[in-house]
């Protein structure tokens, strides 16, 4: 629990597969849970600590790009339900309509989960969420 509790963003226990390029080589996983930061990516042949890899994550309605490093990997440890064969990944590319995606996917989990989460990480989500363009504009209350 400590660990969630250093977290930036909150993560959501989502499944999506993913498919890694790495060494022109391609690995094919899941994700067991994502944030806008980072995520858990079940696989059978994780790559190396601190290998950069290109992500495509199938979200439900939209695929994503991503460039990740991989900052986790339990190539040689146990492979089971607490801990199953994977690595994590931090993001160090991704665009910020693919960020909101999965910003919007965490917080309709979270909202529809029965752990309480943070509010302050909640915040964080919907702060991202929100699209500028949608923001009033000092011009917008002036009356013509």
């Amino acid at each position: 629990m400590a660990e969630e509790e250093n977290r930036v963003y909150p993560r959501a226990r989502l499944k999506w597969a993913v498919s890694v390029k790495v060494d022109g080589k391609v690995i094919e996983g899941v994700t067991k849970d994502i944030s806008i930061s980072g995520a858990y990516v079940c696989c059978a042949k994780p790559p190396k600590l601190n290998v950069v890899l290109d992500m495509v994550i199938k979200a439900p309605d939209k695929s994503l790009s991503v460039k990740a490093e991989v900052v986790w990997s339990n190539i040689y440890g146990p492979d089971d339900n607490i801990n199953p064969r994977g690595m994590g990944v931090r993001f160090l590319a991704i665009s910020g309509e693919d960020r909101k995606v999965i910003a919007k996917a965490v917080m309709q989990h979270l909202k529809l989960d029965k752990e309480e989460t943070d509010p302050k990480l909640l915040q964080t989500l919907e702060t991202i969420i929100i699209e500028k363009d949608h923001i009033p504009s000092k011009t917008d209350s002036v009356a013509s």
